[in-house]
């Protein structure tokens, strides 16, 4: 397929050849959202825990005998029912992370860039940096492209000066073109591909 290739102006400057498996494929809504699930249960942290009875630092002598007090029996002190007892079927620490197919999680990154280019959120821009590592120019020179809307932008590599100014944008991702994130991707309303990036992303998935 054909796309067009913007300037960091906005301009439209030339035309170039994308794959049609990655930037053009029929969606896949069921492994979009196996993928994003899957994304966002590795980021949990399962520390929450609380102490059940047979935790609980206590003493586990009977409070009173078992008959002839008037009392209801009771067993110890670390009983739920008790003020200082355990807990029941309180959250306990657990890894929350799974792994998800390889196949099924580049058909999903594959069927996001495909929706955002049928949705006309996704651009080929020329490729830039940002000399001076500054935030302001990096919030100047996108202000052309696509406002302060939250947008990704797809790296043709790691360079250090753009993420460094682009780490203090709230509304701004950085991915590289082989490390993409499904859920950033899913929730951008603006996608930037550098020229680059786009003809790896063309090498690097093209090939499945």
């Amino acid at each position: 397929m054909k796309a067009k290739v913007f300037s960091i102006q906005g301009e439209e400057v030339k035309n170039i050849e994308l794959s049609d498996t990655v930037f053009n494929r029929e969606v896949s809504e069921a492994a979009i959202y196996y993928a994003v699930n899957n994304e966002l249960a590795n980021r949990r942290v399962g520390t929450a825990a609380v102490k059940t009875r047979g935790k609980v630092n206590y003493t586990g002598a009977k409070p009173w005998r078992q008959k002839g007090t008037g009392n209801a029996r009771a067993g110890d002190r670390k009983s739920p029912l008790w003020v200082g007892g355990g807990t029941i079927f309180g959250p306990q620490k657990r890894d929350y992370s799974y792994q998800l197919p390889k196949k099924v999680k580049r058909l999903a990154l594959m069927s996001l860039l495909s929706q955002k280019v049928k949705e006309e959120r996704l651009r080929i821009v020329e490729d830039f940096t940002v000399e001076s590592g500054k935030t302001k120019d990096l919030a100047a020179l996108l202000k052309n492209l696509v406002g302060d809307e939250r947008t990704v932008v797809v790296l043709k590599d790691d360079d250090e000066l753009i993420r460094r100014a682009g780490r203090n944008i709230p509304w701004l991702r950085m991915l590289s073109f082989n490390r993409l994130s499904a859920k950033e991707l899913q929730y951008g309303k603006n996608i930037l591909v550098m020229e680059s990036a786009a003809g790896n992303l063309n090498d690097f998935y093209g090939k499945s």
